[in-house]
């Protein structure tokens, strides 16, 4: 049977699985895994060597030696042409010279976000939870939404059997106030950065939760946990430093949960609410009723306050289109490999 190479890399950390694909009786593609590695990215000089370990170790494991004929790989940076250069490491991966020296028939790149979404394909239920049922079209478009280091955004189109997956910018659109405190830390942020135009990135992302914090702190005067100010100084004492030794917004949603502090909940409670009315500008132009699937950890991580009505309500609220709004089917994927699982379905159709 054929087997396949897929990873989703990253500058921290690279994840390769050995798979193989069969067809199931409705035409969809499954994968049977073989063998799963993870891997220190910044250990290597190139993907190369690091693969040419997995096949060694995955041997070792199986008890004979893999012989994968095609391999898709999700990069954690623009790709163009097939090559990109990642984002935080100092790879330049080209996908034909990868298929010379590891001897592949086919090595297909593809942008983390986009494998993210053909990595919904082959979710299961159990991947998924549902925060609103929506009106579920099967034929309709499909919408992504995901915040985790920047702002993700795509679509899928359904063709027959398959998704055609298109990613987008949409995370570099403007942040678009709508009460006096999102003025007011709009212009926080103008102030601070000295830029004249934010993007909603800058407060939908992991940076935009310690942005959040910081125009509570400063704005509003509201106090400090002393764990939180203490990983928040060091953080910003590191600022320009390409690997920082804290995660300024897992402290802050910690404390938000473990610690019920007030202006860590009040940093997450506005996060969420301003996630949710990017949701619903995604939403109203794609009126995906296959769908809204909101993926990337910081989601899942913070799944109760996901759950509590604060996207949801912040999502539908958009005046007369509002029934619209609240047919949409919204789901949190809690697989946190689903851009693993996409670039093994990308593999299997090469």
């Amino acid at each position: 049977m054929t087997q396949l190479l897929a990873g989703d890399t990253g500058g921290t950390k690279t994840i390769l699985l050995l798979a193989e694909p069969f067809e199931t009786e409705t035409g969809f593609t499954k994968l049977n895994p073989l063998y799963e590695e993870r891997f220190v990215s910044a250990e290597f000089p190139d993907l190369v060597p690091m693969v040419r370990q997995f096949l060694e170790m995955a041997a070792s494991a199986l008890g004979y030696v893999p012989n994968p004929e095609k391999a898709c790989f999700s990069i954690a940076g623009p790709v163009v042409n097939n090559t990109c250069t990642l984002t935080n490491l100092s790879w330049l991966l080209d996908g034909e010279r990868l298929e010379q020296d590891l001897a592949l028939a086919h090595v297909q790149l593809i942008n983390d976000f986009v494998a993210v979404g053909h990595g919904i394909a082959g979710l299961e239920d159990t991947d998924l939870e549902v925060i609103q049922p929506g009106q579920p079209q099967p034929d309709a478009p499909v919408a992504i939404i995901g915040a985790g280091t920047g702002l993700g955004e795509g679509f899928l189109i359904r063709q027959g059997n398959e998704y055609r997956v298109f990613g987008t910018e949409g995370g570099h659109t403007d942040f678009a106030p709508r009460s006096e405190l999102e003025f007011q830390l709009l212009k926080y942020l103008r102030d601070k950065l000295s830029l004249p135009r934010i993007s909603v990135e800058r407060v939908v992302s992991g940076m935009g939760i310690v942005a959040i914090y910081q125009f509570l702190r400063d704005r509003q005067a509201m106090g400090e946990a002393p764990e939180v100010a203490s990983a928040i100084r060091s953080w910003e004492r590191q600022a320009g430093l390409s690997e920082k030794s804290v995660d300024p917004a897992a402290v802050i949603a910690l404390a938000a949960v473990e610690q019920n502090d007030p202006l860590s909940r009040k940093t997450m409670e506005l996060f969420v609410e301003l996630y949710g009315a990017e949701a619903g500008n995604l939403a109203l132009k794609l009126l995906p009723y296959g769908g809204l699937y909101i993926a990337g950890g910081v989601a899942a991580k913070n799944l109760a306050l996901m759950k509590s009505g604060v996207f949801v309500d912040a999502m539908i609220d958009k005046g007369r289109m509002r029934p619209l709004m609240e047919r949409i089917p919204v789901y949190v994927i809690q697989n946190q490999k689903v851009g693993l699982l996409g670039a093994a379905l990308v593999a299997a159709k090469l």
